[in-house]
């Protein structure tokens, strides 16, 4: 990313571009010395949804680093699984505020030792999404379409038989939860970052249905059949911005009405210029048969779930984190108090804050 020419609106940017979507929805910015990724596209065919829609041919857009291990058996142990949050993809892992922390040599997933698998689920990033063509057309997924498609890509495309880790961030990490319920024996280890185990409800439901409905209601959106985007698109990425950070960080960055409103404009702004609405739709609306709840006591490896006291959409005053991890039989709970370093829901993102408890994780987990 370059400087704006006008000067003044490069620190927004930065700004926008470490926060908004929850710090994933950004192009991905390579540490120099950092480890280079391979790419690939699986093609998943015939790829039945629970709604029984059924797509020809899914695209799987992926990153690995790394290279898968098998022990004697034929079991490979090194995998890492990594999933991003909602509307973003795979890419920002590579950051130096991701990657700088955890991928180098000597690091807790340092890719000379795991294979480390970013892939950008379904429609998000480079995946099959409904803004490639079909639109109001695609087929409506949820959470367990999502994770139907990565076990496939692990085991069909990547040969991965056995996860060394699961671990995901806002969206991924609800995602981690449901792998641990859904393939309890595949993984040695689980780390959900900023989530909580129970159905979306309450304010997290409420930005769900600001964003949805807003589309949806809007004259422009036509059915999700527009040409040119809809003017409700602005107001789902002003929502998610709303969102994505705590409001000491905002207050700092934005101590005046006109600088408020500067802050704001850039930032949706930039994002509209690549956003799409049924992307933001149907991305946002997958939540919706995400409940891990009734099924917990089901996970059997050690899980670490990690959420910041800063963090909007699961604020720790609810006490549900504290309350559900208890019935988890391996699991345990870190809230990170709001520090200076914190940024709200996007604190998971921030490698540096939570890599320690990470690496606690996987030597708890070390056969």
């Amino acid at each position: 990313m370059t400087a704006n020419p006008r000067g003044r609106m490069f620190p927004v940017m930065r700004f926008f571009v470490r926060l908004l979507f929850f710090g994933l929805a950004v192009s991905s910015l390579h540490a120099a010395d950092g480890p280079q990724p391979r790419e690939g596209d699986a093609i998943l065919r015939g790829f039945r949804f629970t709604s029984g829609q059924e797509l020809p041919e899914l695209r799987i857009h992926y990153r690995t680093l790394g290279e898968p291990r098998r022990d004697a058996q034929g079991v490979v142990r090194n995998a890492v699984l990594i999933m991003h949050g909602t509307t973003g993809d795979g890419a920002p892992f590579l950051n130096p505020n991701f990657a700088g922390e955890l991928f180098g040599t000597g690091q807790p997933l340092d890719s000379a030792k795991y294979f480390i698998v970013l892939r950008d689920g379904i429609g998000h990033g480079k995946s099959s999404k409904p803004s490639d063509g079909l639109r109001a057309k695609f087929p409506r997924y949820g959470y367990r379409d999502m994770i139907e498609a990565d076990y496939r890509l692990l085991t069909e495309v990547l040969g991965v038989n056995h996860a060394r880790l699961v671990m995901g961030t806002s969206m991924g990490g609800m995602h981690t939860w449901l792998w641990g319920e859904l393939h309890p024996e595949f993984m040695d280890a689980l780390m959900p970052l900023a989530c909580l185990p129970v159905q979306i409800s309450g304010r997290n439901r409420v930005w769900r249905r600001i964003v949805t409905d807003a589309i949806r209601s809007d004259p422009e959106w036509r059915g999700g059949n527009y040409t040119v985007q809809p003017p409700s698109l602005r107001t789902a990425i002003g929502m998610l911005f709303l969102m994505g950070s705590n409001p000491v960080l905002r207050q700092n960055e934005a101590p005046t009405l006109a600088k408020a409103d500067t802050l704001l404009d850039a930032a949706v702004a930039a994002r509209a210029r690549t956003a799409d609405a049924n992307d933001i739709l149907y991305a946002v609306e997958a939540s919706r048969d995400y409940d891990p709840n009734p099924a917990l006591e089901k996970i059997r490896a050690p899980l670490l779930a990690w959420n910041s006291a800063d963090d909007l959409i699961n604020p720790p005053e609810l006490g549900i984190l504290e309350r559900e991890i208890k019935r988890v039989p391996r699991g345990r709970a870190v809230v990170h108090p709001l520090t200076p370093e914190t940024r709200g829901h996007g604190s998971h993102t921030v490698a540096k804050l939570w890599k320690d408890d990470l690496a606690a994780l996987l030597r708890e987990s070390e056969h």
